[in-house]
């Protein structure tokens, strides 16, 4: 009974040191460009974020912006505002959270990711395909106002 007891207690610190862990990241983010805000959530122990504000949040003719260069036909329609673009983000250690997917709505293209928590309020974002020395890097600065 005292094995698990034992086990069950190491388990809750392990889940709140965790949380913990995460909620240094969640939040709202702005992009590199400063023309979108990520709101970066936790989602079964992970992070992952979606676009909450946009600074054009409108096409030419003045309807809400799509995904038009989404390589799955089912989703070229779907509204970017709102638009679920970071899942699986997970905590490794020393501020890393790695193995995720992102989705550049910009460009149609889904490359894996990983952010690393420079200071309280800035992340440095890369996405890759394969290698993560091949990809490219943006500064993301946490939204204070």
């Amino acid at each position: 009974m005292k094995k698990i007891t034992t086990i069950l207690l190491l388990s809750f610190v392990g889940l709140i040191a965790f949380s913990q862990t995460n909620s240094a990241i969640v939040g709202e983010w702005y992009n590199a460009e400063k023309d979108a805000v990520i709101t970066l959530f936790e989602q079964n122990e992970t992070v992952s974020g979606k676009i909450t504000w946009m600074e054009s949040p409108n096409d030419d003719n003045g309807n809400p912006k799509t995904d038009p260069l989404n390589p799955n036909e089912e989703l070229k329609s779907r509204s970017r505002m709102g638009m679920v673009m970071m899942t699986g983000f997970t905590f490794i250690k020393d501020n890393i959270w790695d193995d995720g997917e992102l989705y550049d709505p910009k460009k149609g293209k889904m490359y894996t990711g990983m952010m690393t928590l420079k200071d309280n309020n800035t992340i440095d974002l890369r996405g890759y395909i394969g290698f993560s020395f091949i990809g490219r890097s943006s500064t993301w600065t946490r939204k204070l106002d």
